[in-house]
């Protein structure tokens, strides 16, 4: 997939998060962004694309971007109307931040609809500040709708977007060891089946409590969570000096009269 498609597949992405299946999604994952980013602190924090979902909305950092392609959407010109601050990116995999400059890095489903997935997180890993934070997420081939989106290239009926390639769990994590990312916490989501309306979609909202607890790695959409960590580093904390003090001793003084006579 080159740049072209790439830019493509994520606008096919864009129109298709607007279906009612879209719209459950996003719900999704809005609610989860807010609970995980809510206690990240620092100063430079990023989202890189999908405009439609304001990932850094509950997160509380004084400088937060918002990463586009070359051709800016409606969707991203809204985004910015709402006084947010757009840093435009000729390509995700080569983000126009100096090394180690950012605390916390969004990548709502880019890396699935990238040119090159592994370079983008090259670039990630490249522009966090060690114990600097990233965010993905994706959607889960081992679902329901992976199932279905299989079926779907068989007889040319796609549930998800046609030119997305899905990375499963296992394998993003191995891509993140790699990188020294260490995975903290994984989130999966959205266990109704692969309906097309909002009614059914709606109808099957009681799945969510029965696959959290019953099928959890089973979910449509998952969130990694994961931390960047630099080998041979420590945080050093203030040098308390814990030892007692020792105890004042009298110091026995010489009268100067007594010495004199």
């Amino acid at each position: 997939m080159d740049s072209a498609a790439s830019e493509k597949s994520i606008i096919a992405l864009d129109r298709w998060l607007q279906s009612p299946a879209g719209a459950y999604v996003r719900a999704w994952e809005q609610a989860c962004l807010d609970e995980l980013t809510a206690d990240i602190f620092g100063f430079n924090a990023i989202q890189i694309g999908v405009p439609q979902i304001d990932a850094l909305a509950a997160n509380r950092m004084p400088n937060k971007w918002q990463a586009a392609t070359r051709t800016s959407t409606a969707d991203e010109l809204a985004y910015a109307a709402r006084g947010k601050q757009i840093a435009v990116a000729l390509d995700f995999a080569d983000l126009p931040f100096a090394s180690q400059s950012l605390d916390l890095v969004v990548l709502p489903h880019v890396l699935e609809f990238a040119a090159e997935p592994h370079q983008v997180l090259r670039e990630v890993e490249r522009v966090l500040i060690p114990e600097g934070q990233v965010i993905i997420c994706g959607f889960n081939p081992a679902s329901l709708w992976g199932m279905r989106q299989g079926m779907g290239r068989i007889t040319s009926s796609d549930y998800l977007p046609a030119a997305g390639e899905f990375i499963s769990m296992p394998r993003l994590k191995d891509w993140l060891k790699l990188l020294n990312l260490g995975v903290t916490r994984s989130h999966f989501g959205c266990y109704a089946p692969p309906f097309r309306t909002a009614q059914w979609l709606n109808r099957f909202a009681f799945v969510e409590g029965a696959g959290r607890r019953w099928w959890p790695y089973l979910g449509a959409v998952y969130m990694v969570h994961a931390i960047k960590r630099v080998k041979g580093m420590h945080i050093i904390g203030p040098a308390w000096n814990k030892k007692p003090g020792k105890a004042p001793q009298a110091v026995p003084a010489t009268n100067r009269n007594e010495h004199h006579k």
